[in-house]
């Protein structure tokens, strides 16, 4: 684990940190808030699909900071910073271990009570934290923001893109094409293991509808990070096989961990959000729906992102 020389930024430091996930290094930055005169609860951040701490994560992690929180955001191995081959091998449980390393890594720290540990999700990192609060009895609640649940119904209605919202196809030729993309995957991990080889396909684009994330709305977001090269448009098609056999209502449907899920009516798969609410038995869950909200303002919007992080933030620490 090899921090660097910290710098400091409104309420809070930021600071430079490695830490091992099995075998692999990943890479972060921990946000510590200035002037803490004891151990503070800490929160690590889960993104969206092939997402790069530089996106959603570090804004909600600046946010929990200024509130008191210690908050890590770092990018999951084959990622960004962090270390791991094949790159861009987008797989959800492999990220669920990543964040598991994460909680290690923040009891390893002084300025962390390490038996006050929160988790936060973004898009798809929500799933995976949901999964990862059932697995880890250190998690003490759980902040799920407009997350990109993992049910059969809502991977149909991302990979139909605006095809299937227009009803220019239907729901089961739809899913016939995730069959197919999940053929693909299969052979493309085959031909791995075979060979070394990687078969990489962009994640978004304008037009083509066999892409990982085949809406228009979802180009116009992340191709001005690709424009920039701060984010790679590419994805290794082996990780079809994995990605599409997670799910996360079976999460759901076990969760005892204290869950506060802030979603709204354009955020993606809001069906889905209350299917997976609705599963949840432990009573101390809390829903707050935020009407129009888009899911992208959960992405950059200062105005939204401060309301859900400090939603976050007292969540978390009424759970401490």
């Amino acid at each position: 684990m090899t921090p660097t020389q910290p710098s400091h930024r409104g309420r809070y430091r930021v600071e430079a940190v490695s830490f091992p996930s099995g075998d692999t290094t990943l890479r972060g930055n921990l946000y510590v808030p200035l002037d803490i005169e004891a151990p503070t609860p800490a929160v690590p951040v889960l993104g969206p699909y092939c997402y790069v701490k530089e996106q959603a994560p570090v804004q909600y992690a600046t946010r929990l900071a200024s509130q008191g929180l210690v908050a890590l955001a770092f990018d999951a191995a084959t990622h960004g910073a962090s270390d791991g081959l094949p790159r861009r091998h987008e797989v959800p449980l492999a990220k669920v271990a990543d964040a598991r390393a994460a909680l290690d890594f923040l009891q390893s720290r002084p300025e962390v009570d390490a038996a006050r540990l929160a988790v936060l999700g973004v898009c798809e990192g929500a799933s995976e934290m949901l999964r990862l609060a059932v697995d880890d009895p250190r998690v003490t609640a759980i902040a799920a923001i407009s997350g990109h649940y993992r049910d059969a119904d809502n991977d149909i209605d991302l990979a139909g893109g605006e095809t299937l919202a227009n009803g220019h196809i239907s729901r089961s030729e739809v899913r016939d094409h995730l069959q197919i993309r999940h053929a693909r995957g299969a052979q493309a991990l085959a031909r791995y293991e075979r060979t070394g080889e990687v078969d990489y396909g962009p994640i978004v684009d304008p037009e083509r509808t066999d892409v990982a994330l085949p809406w228009r709305m979802i180009w116009d977001w992340y191709h001005g990070w690709a424009d920039r090269g701060l984010w790679e448009n590419r994805y290794a098609l082996m990780s079809d096989v994995p990605y599409l056999e997670f799910e996360s209502m079976s999460a759901a449907a076990d969760l005892q961990t204290p869950l506060l899920m802030v979603h709204a009516d354009l955020s993606d798969g809001p069906d889905s959000a209350r299917r997976h609410f609705a599963a949840v038995p432990g009573i101390d869950k809390h829903l707050v729906w935020q009407g129009g909200t888009t899911h992208f303002q959960y992405y950059d919007d200062p105005v939204v992102i401060d309301s859900a992080a400090a939603l976050a933030a007292a969540w978390f620490q009424q759970h401490q």
